[in-house]
């Protein structure tokens, strides 16, 4: 069992409060979400979740691309499904947590999601009733993040706290999907750098897509002057021409459940 010690209520109010900003600070999700379309083969799903469906974003481009298919879109956060509802009118949405998924057993073709999964708590949870919601066969594909991921601002503070949310890799994903149940379990770590002109962008940024750091290790209250100083200190190493680099390791994932 993995415990990332994340503060659900915290998530979910996160989300909801970055509803009306999302989109215009999301341009690495979109970015993912494109990648996840594009470069994953599947059967004519017939049913298909889109799990953290956030803005609509990636529900938009599935519709697109299976028409005909029953689509749902699921997400924590009341305020991301009305955004989803104003791009996609018509589109039938749930609110609900996908580690209890409100889904007859053996009822999807495919459950696809896209940087959803790094914010659950219990990621054999969420395996577990994926793979049960799932027919036979049926695909599973997502992308996360890995824990390299904001590595340049996790290692800037030094006070001893954490900062940025943990995030597992790619084998304890592979294991955690067989204890599942899952077969054909592939995966594919790409590297994303975005550059800021400060750390304070940045910071902007994370608040602006919902990203606040949800672990429940985390510094309460402000950080001090010293502290937000130091940091800044420690970031400036990491320095480029193109300005300042924030990482993203990204863990594309395919696998199936068995006939």
């Amino acid at each position: 069992m993995i415990d990332l010690n994340l503060e659900g209520a915290r998530i979910r109010s996160s989300f909801d409060r970055a509803a009306s900003s999302y989109d215009q600070a999301a341009e690495l999700q979109r970015r993912v979400a494109d990648t996840l379309l594009r470069n994953f083969v599947f059967t004519n799903p017939h049913s298909i979740v889109d799990g953290g469906c956030g803005t609509g974003y990636g529900t938009a481009g599935l519709a697109a691309r299976f028409p005909d298919a029953q689509l749902l879109g699921l997400d924590l956060a009341p305020g991301m499904l009305q955004a989803t509802r104003q791009r996609l009118s018509h589109q039938s949405l749930v609110c609900a947590d996908i580690q209890a998924l409100p889904l007859s057993e053996r009822s999807i073709d495919l459950l696809w999601s896209s940087l959803m999964l790094q914010w659950c708590n219990r990621l054999d949870l969420a395996f577990a009733d994926i793979q049960r919601c799932l027919r036979a066969e049926g695909e599973f594909v997502f992308s996360t993040f890995g824990p390299a991921t904001l590595h340049e601002l996790r290692n800037s503070f030094s006070d001893g706290h954490t900062h940025v949310s943990r995030f597992i890799d790619a084998e304890a994903i592979k294991e955690l999907l067989h204890t599942a149940g899952f077969i054909d379990v592939r995966t594919d770590t790409r590297t994303e750098i975005l550059y800021y002109a400060d750390a304070k962008s940045l910071m902007q940024e994370l608040k602006a897509i919902g990203a606040h750091n949800a672990t429940a290790g985390r510094a309460r209250g402000l950080t001090g002057k010293r502290g937000w100083q130091m940091m800044l200190h420690n970031y400036e190493q990491h320095r480029s021409e193109a300005g300042l680099p924030a990482s993203y390791e990204v863990i594309y994932v395919s696998a199936r459940k068995a006939g």
